[in-house]
């Protein structure tokens, strides 16, 4: 392994970086989808090589090079195995929890020797994998993250309304601020009112400034909230999964800010509550990607900005189901959610007592309870709004573990995650196999749809 420092920063690296331009993998067709102009030496001009044992003395974050395909792979994202230290390719086994195997071989054999602090560095969250095969794959290392966020929220609509009062009732420790965007001036300043008018009689001196924005303001802000939604069918009008009626009108509405992400050269959290997210995600993403002529050079949004938060109430909708049987009841404590906000959406009851007969039926409960909700004659957007929106960004900004869909291969998928230090580190867990036989066909759906 080889070691080097970068703006006092400790990168460590499988090969020397003067190799990386030489020796480019082929997998994926990456020579097509990278500019390799990048990797020359002038790319690492600011790199000084240093010694391990200098490397050992080192406390701080720690970044491992890797150069994958953009296409199909993260710009960073925390380490939490040492078998995922130098990857060749980016799956969703990344979600599995690797076998135990011998202190000095990687789970395939390609990793050199991972010394003992660099593996106790692993163990400790302080190593964060960095694909060099983006262009602004420095700006990893020079994030900082923000002490009080600005967090404006574009739509104001059932669920940005609802959302933005969970942020103003819950947000006073971390958020410095809640800006409103609709194209419906009235909304705006309807907000603007409310929201100002929620006030605790202990917080005055802590309390959340509200801001109506402008177009051009909507990107200067920590965490962009994208809530604006077309062709929610009405009461009375049910479908089985509304969520991909919307996907054509959603996507051609999410196109024009992911764009107006990258022109104004967003740095922040850019979070897809409308449905469906998982779908939306991906559209940001390539879109953002695009230059002028369409023609894609990873300029734009990392994969990493960009969350998709539609899971959260779908486990919170399990975990009431799962109370009214004793054989689910330890759903809360045991049970994951996987996957998107409608088809495809998987509910475990247990992940080390997995059964399919349970997961299957409480999944079906999950994934139509919002037709139950429209049954009563109302929309089901209250719980959507707050578990997966209000309560899931706040414990992202918090570090904390919570529901969000994530990029992983190319594909935006839901599963238990937090975010770290601008980064995301997913949960691993030991899969029963017929379980991870489900992840692997919802993975592969979510693509179908997408290109469908």
């Amino acid at each position: 392994m080889f070691y080097y420092k970068y703006k006092d920063k400790l990168i460590i690296s499988k090969k020397k970086y003067e190799e990386y331009a030489s020796n480019i993998p082929e997998e994926h067709n990456i020579k097509s989808e990278i500019n390799t102009n990048l990797l020359t030496s002038s790319s690492f001009e600011d790199f000084h090589e240093i010694s391990q044992d200098e490397g050992e003395e080192y406390d701080g974050t720690i970044y491992a090079l890797n150069l994958l395909n953009p296409k199909y792979s993260r710009r960073s994202f925390v380490v939490s195995h040492k078998e995922h230290l130098f990857i060749e390719e980016e799956t969703l086994d990344l979600l599995k929890k690797p076998q135990k195997i011998e202190e000095e071989k990687s789970l395939n054999g390609a990793n050199p020797a991972i010394p003992q602090w660099v593996a106790d560095a692993i163990e400790e969250k302080r190593i964060i994998s960095l694909n060099i095969g983006y262009e602004n794959w420095k700006d990893v290392i020079e994030y900082k993250e923000p002490e009080k966020w600005k967090i404006n929220v574009v739509g104001l609509g059932d669920v940005g309304g609802t959302l933005l009062t969970g942020l103003k009732l819950l947000g006073c420790e971390k958020v410095s601020q809640l800006g409103l965007y609709d194209r419906d001036e009235n909304k705006t300043n309807r907000w603007k009112l409310e929201l100002g008018q929620i006030l605790s009689p202990n917080m005055v001196e802590r309390d959340i400034n509200i801001v109506r924005l402008k177009e051009g303001d909507i990107f200067n802000c920590d965490l962009f909230v994208f809530c604006v939604s077309v062709g929610v069918p009405e009461v009375g009008k049910e479908v089985q999964d509304v969520r991909l009626i919307q996907f054509k009108g959603n996507s051609k509405i999410i196109s024009s800010y992911a764009k107006m992400a990258r022109e104004c050269g967003f740095k922040g959290i850019f979070a897809v509550i409308s449905d469906p997210v998982d779908l939306l995600c991906k559209v940001a993403f390539e879109e953002s990607n695009k230059d002028q002529s369409g023609i894609v050079d990873f300029k734009g949004l990392a994969p990493e900005q960009i969350r998709g938060y539609g899971l959260g109430v779908m486990n919170a909708r399990a975990c009431y189901y799962a109370m009214e049987n004793k054989q689910t009841e330890n759903y809360p404590l045991e049970g994951r959610a996987f996957g998107p906000h409608g088809e495809g959406l998987i509910i475990a009851n247990s992940i080390e007592n997995y059964r399919e007969d349970l997961s299957k039926e409480l999944t079906q409960k999950t994934k139509t309870a919002n037709l139950e909700v429209r049954g009563t004659g109302f929309k089901p957007y209250i719980a959507p709004a707050l578990s997966s929106g209000s309560l899931a960004l706040l414990s992202t900004i918090n570090s904390q573990w919570h529901y969000s869909a994530n990029f992983i291969g190319g594909t935006f998928m839901g599963c238990k995650n937090r975010f770290l230090k601008g980064c995301t580190e997913v949960e691993t867990l030991e899969f029963p196999l017929q379980l991870f036989e489900e992840l692997q066909h919802t993975y592969k759906l979510l693509d179908e749809l997408y290109n469908s």
